[in-house]
Order: C-alpha cells, then sequence, then structure tokens
C-alpha cells in the first residue's frame, strides 16, 4: 500500500497580496501527476486545506476539482480540518463522499472510525490491515467535554483523542495485525514553525509532547509549513507552496509511505516544483539595482531590506524597475541601533530652533535628513507662521 502523506494546502491564500489560486492549480496538477506516476493509493491532507472558514466559490470549485480528479485516478482520499477550516462545513456530506472514495475526519465522534484498507498476510500467515485515523483540529474549550478532559488544554485533548484510537487499535488486534497511521493537524514538540502558520496558542503552550504518537506506524502531521521529520515515524509534509518569505529556503514537497503486511517498509521524498521563487534580499540601494548576483531575483518575489545610512527616496518605485515583484520592503539603516538610542523626545528637547524641529521630524516619520529644497521650503514656511503672528 502507497500512502502520499500532504498537509496545510491552505486554498484561497495569497502571498503578499498576490492571489495563488493559479499556482494552487498548478500544485493540483502536479499532486495528480504523482498520484499516477507512483501508483498512489491513499492521499492524506492533515488539515488545513482551506485557508479560512469561508472559502470564496472558485476555491470551493478547485478542491472539488482536485478530489474528482485524485479518486479517478484511483487513489482514495483521507482528509481532516484544520485550525483555518470550519469543521462542520468540510464535514457536510461526509457519508455520502465516503462512496466515492473521499473520507472525512472532522468530527470527535469519528477519532476511532478508521478507514480500514486489507494489506495480504505477513510472514507467518496472519491477515494485516491497515487503519487511517484522522484527529482534526481540536479546539481544547470546545472539545474537552466531548472528550472526558477537566483541563481544556492542547496536550490533554490530544492525549484523550490518541487514547480512543489506541484502543480501537488494541480492539482490532486481537483478529488481526493492525498497521495503525493517524492524521493530525497539531504543534508537537520538536518541529520548526515559520511565519505563516497561525499561532496554536500564547506561550507555545499549545505544543505536544512527541511520546503522544507513539505506537503507531506512521503519523501525518500538518499545521507546520516547513516538511520535517521528527522520529522515524512522525513528519510534517509541510505546506505544498510557500505561504511567507521565511519559506524562501523550504524544498516544498510531500512523503511517500509504503506500507505492507509487516509495517512500514519506506518513506521517501516527493518534490513539488515551485511556481516562482522567493528572494530575500539585504544591502544597499546602488548596490542592489548594480549587482550582478541577484540576476536570478529579477524575475522571483522579492523582500528586500535596505540598509542605506538614510532613507533613499522612491526606494520601492526604483527597485521594481530591476525587481518587479518586489511586495515587501523595510529599512535597517546601518548605524541605526546607535541612532535609536536617543528616544525621539530627547532629541527634539536638544534642537535650536523651529526649523532643526521640523527637520527632525521630518527625519524620524521617513528616516533620511531634509535635502537643501526642503529646508528651504520648511523655512519659508515658518518665516510665514512668524509674519502672521507678528501682524495680529
Amino acid at each position: 500500500m502507497r500512502l502520499l502523506h500532504t498537509s496545510d494546502w491552505h486554498l484561497g491564500r495569497s502571498f503578499h497580496g498576490v492571489g495563488m489560486l493559479d499556482a494552487q492549480r498548478a500544485f493540483v496538477d502536479q499532486l495528480v501527476a504523482a498520484v499516477q506516476r507512483d501508483g498512489v493509493d491513499v492521499v492524506l491532507i492533515a488539515g488545513d486545506v482551506y485557508d479560512r472558514a469561508l472559502p470564496g466559490v472558485d476555491v470551493v470549485h478547485l478542491l472539488d476539482d482536485a478530489l474528482v480528479r485524485l479518486t479517478a485516478a484511483g487513489a482514495k482520499v483521507v482528509l481532516t480540518s484544520g485550525n483555518h477550516d470550519s469543521a462542520i462545513r468540510l464535514g457536510f456530506a461526509s457519508r455520502l463522499l465516503e462512496r466515492g472514495g473521499v473520507h472525512l475526519r472532522t468530527r470527535v465522534e469519528d477519532l476511532a472510525q478508521p478507514l480500514l484498507l486489507p494489506l495480504g498476510t505477513d510472514a507467518a500467515g496472519k491477515d494485516a490491515v491497515l487503519a487511517l485515523y484522522g484527529i482534526p483540529w481540536l479546539e481544547p474549550r470546545l472539545v474537552s467535554e466531548q472528550l472526558g478532559v477537566e483541563t481544556a488544554s492542547h496536550f490533554e485533548v490530544t492525549r484523550a483523542a490518541t487514547s480512543r484510537i489506541r484502543e480501537d487499535i488494541a480492539r482490532r488486534s486481537e483478529s488481526a495485525i493492525v498497521h495503525s497511521v493517524v492524521l493530525a493537524h497539531t504543534f508537537a514538540s520538536g518541529g520548526i514553525s515559520s511565519d505563516s502558520e497561525r499561532d496554536l496558542s500564547i506561550g507555545g503552550v499549545g505544543a505536544v509532547p512527541l511520546d503522544l504518537f507513539d505506537g503507531f506506524s506512521y503519523t501525518a502531521l500538518g499545521h507546520l509549513h516547513g516538511r520535517q521529520e521528527l522520529s522515524g515515524s512522525v513528519r510534517y509534509s509541510g505546506s505544498p507552496l510557500a505561504y511567507s518569505f521565511s519559506e524562501s529556503t523550504h524544498r516544498k514537497g510531500a512523503w511517500l509511505v509504503d506500507i505492507g503486511p509487516e509495517g512500514v517498509a519506506a518513506v521517501s521524498e516527493v518534490q513539488w516544483e515551485a511556481p516562482r521563487a522567493l528572494a530575500v534580499l539585504r544591502g544597499e540601494l546602488e548596490d542592489l539595482l548594480a549587482e550582478p548576483a541577484h540576476t536570478w531575483a529579477e524575475a522571483a518575489y522579492c523582500q528586500i531590506t535596505l540598509t542605506d545610512a538614510q532613507r533613499p527616496a522612491r526606494a520601492m518605485e526604483r527597485l521594481r524597475t530591476r525587481f518587479p515583484d518586489t511586495l515587501v520592503l523595510a529599512f535597517d539603516p546601518q548605524g541605526g541601533a546607535a541612532t535609536a538610542q536617543a528616544s525621539y523626545s530627547s532629541r527634539l528637547a536638544g534642537a535650536p530652533d523651529d526649523l532643526s524641529l521640523c527637520c527632525g521630524f521630518l527625519e524620524h516619520v521617513r528616516g533620511r535628513s531634509a535635502d537643501q529644497a526642503e529646508k528651504a521650503a520648511l523655512a519659508a514656511a515658518l518665516e510665514n507662521v512668524r509674519l502672521q503672528e507678528a501682524s495680529r
């Protein structure tokens, strides 16, 4: 049996104001091609299939198209809800969809209701079965009573959910060898986060210990956007596309999991081709505009930090003459740390005259000093005010 572990599709998300629906369609094309090329039996989607609880019509159509194409390619789909999804809306018509090979696990009531698939017999001739369980995103305040826990915390509700699954595995193991795969959308200890994930809780208390997933043949995690291996049997697939510049170094892909009568036989990487490169550049404006080594970034989405001692005029306009898709511009002037030590109010207190006061304010709000023409305009304005006051 061959499984493809994915998560965090975030259909409908934009990237710094740029719509990504076309890029997400291209990902679906790659996904379907991988299913056909690699003979995938089951596609796993570990939460955050949508980016918001109320996705747009075109976004819903994209998921519908993806599910139709995946099942037409011969794969079953197991899908859980994430913290971005509406579990109720995503789980609509789950019993009907199951007949078509799409198995939604969005309810606490379905924690111990696995998708069962035969794996044949092991070396001893005993029947083996694959049991696929889905743990949706569990909001502690909403599900603690259903799960029978007194403390509404991520740890307690996740422990209760995995306990239910272990009880079901133990019951089924009386008549067959059970190899279990668990999908979960959560933040497991040891995972490396990026800027585009929504915090599960304040202060990191939402992280759950890795040993909650001990004993499962494979745990397919979702929520963190970087593909990573926490242990031999616990992994994040990461998001298929980069959703923040902090993911510029990620190699996007998925995990291909081979499992047979003896258990997990192999786990290998599948790569997704990025629609656009991401460039994170830093330096002075003139250097960035002239540096030949940055030629590759001319076709990339760019995040640029300028380090000029004074903020250049028309910085974004000039950068976009070379890097037309500059989406984020920041300033970190050289010597800025020393300048910041003196508060704005203390600098105002030391201004010798009104013109210096106005020039200081201008420098404070835009990051560079007034030039001679600006100083002359300010001086003329101040003189006009002085004459008006004197004539009263």
